[in-house]
């Protein structure tokens, strides 16, 4: 079976989502809006929802901002589902070990064995200026950190063994000798342990990563259980399935057993010009001045003058291209297959931007999904509908049904934890 997971995102993944008049923007801070997103994609019977994080307000007047911290949102969440997995991610640059340890393991035993860690190092100076650093740390530095982060982590949860509560009232609530100390002196952390919380449903929450360097795939390749991708057509999405694959294998894990999800924007319709409007509408929302801008930035030419209804003009390849390459590459491979007008190519990029987009009928987009699978560039895919809650209805109500009759998505769950969810 594949793999789905939504991620939980604001109004949406596009970034004029907000605007629009079906947008809940106004409930971005009642609990009930996150918990019907939960009760939907549990009635799809997707594995997970997905919360990412930041510690820095980026665009107040843009709706780019953070809201609701994710661990206290997937508490709340938990309570209203049954068997949906609830992965939040934490930041090994902000947190410490044992602090990220008892708030995971305390949702793990909340929510009767379903969260997940996302695993991140963080990237922005403006979020290490909000926890004491004058800037973010290099990246080896974070990186050699996260090791030692997630080891620490991964100790902790085993310091209560599985029977190590006796729970007799005569006199002993935990058997001394199966409550154990780690006393860890490490470059970066000393924790003596043990954990404060017993052993959780799973023993331990299931750990995903996001890595798209070298050394985030290496990270990925020595810790995950599933894998966030980006990729946004299948050549790309091979290429790095194949990679992050090679590397779990020399790490010593088997292969098959993490499951690579990359980010996955979709429009359905119940015909493609239908499905193309909802995008169209969505783009339409755009602030097009500053799209433009954020364009030029991305292309090092000035936009300003592209008509929003002509092609993309020619850009150069990416060999004699000077600037920063990664977004270049997406840009360019955007044009190469969907050949859109400059209005079409703001759109894609404000929704998802170098992730996967498919546009059409729930009949159309399964093939996509099928062929994608089928040839070795996912196990699945992270959901990033870019208007909530329509884009996940839409998924839910219609793509997943025609997966669900072709064999390649569950019909029913057939375990109550995250991890079994992902067997």
């Amino acid at each position: 079976m594949m793999h789905l997971n939504a991620f939980l995102y604001n109004c949406g993944h596009h970034s004029a989502a907000w605007r629009h008049p079906r947008s809940r923007v106004e409930d971005l801070g009642d609990i009930g809006y996150y918990e019907k997103l939960a009760r939907t994609a549990e009635r799809g019977k997707l594995d997970a929802v997905f919360f990412a994080d930041g510690h820095s307000v980026r665009d107040p007047a843009g709706a780019g901002t953070w809201f609701l911290e994710p661990i206290t949102a997937l508490t709340a969440m938990a309570r209203v589902t049954t068997h949906i997995g609830l992965v939040t991610t934490v930041s090994t640059t902000f947190y410490t070990p044992f602090h990220a340890a008892r708030l995971l393991a305390s949702l793990d035993h909340i929510s009767g064995g379903r969260a997940g860690w996302n695993v991140v190092t963080s990237m922005f100076d403006a979020e290490a200026r909000n926890h004491g650093f004058d800037e973010i740390p290099p990246r080896g530095e974070r990186y050699a950190r996260a090791e030692e982060f997630v080891d620490v982590a991964l100790a902790l949860w085993d310091t209560w063994d599985a029977d190590a509560l006796v729970l007799d009232r005569g006199g002993m609530y935990a058997d001394p000798d199966k409550v154990n100390r780690i006393d860890h002196s490490g470059k970066h952390f000393r924790v003596d342990g043990p954990l404060t919380v017993p052993r959780s449903p799973q023993g331990r929450p299931v750990l995903f990563q996001a890595g798209a360097s070298g050394q985030g795939r290496d990270l990925a390749a020595r810790y995950a259980e599933a894998i966030y991708a980006v990729a946004y057509d299948i050549e790309s999405g091979a290429a790095y399935y194949a990679d992050v694959k090679a590397r779990i294998r020399s790490a010593g894990r088997e292969p098959s057993s993490v499951g690579v999800m990359p980010g996955l924007v979709t429009y359905v319709g119940s015909t493609t010009a239908e499905a193309r409007a909802k995008k169209d509408e969505l783009d339409a929302l755009l602030p097009v001045e500053q799209s433009l801008r954020q364009l030029s930035m991305f292309v090092e030419q000035d936009c300003s003058a592209w008509e929003l209804d002509a092609p993309v003009p020619s850009l150069p390849p990416i060999e004699e291209f000077t600037g920063p390459h990664g977004r270049y590459e997406t840009i360019l491979r955007i044009i190469a297959k969907d050949s859109p007008t400059v209005g079409e190519l703001l759109g894609t990029l404000a929704a998802g931007g170098g992730h996967a987009t498919m546009i059409g009928t729930p009949e159309s987009i399964a093939d996509e999904i099928e062929a994608w699978i089928d040839g070795g560039a996912a196990d699945g895919f992270n959901l990033m509908p870019p208007l909530y809650p329509d884009g996940l209805d839409d998924f839910v109500d219609h793509v997943v049904p025609v997966l669900q009759s072709r064999g390649l998505f569950r019909r029913d769950y057939t375990s109550n934890t995250l991890r079994g969810h992902l067997v």
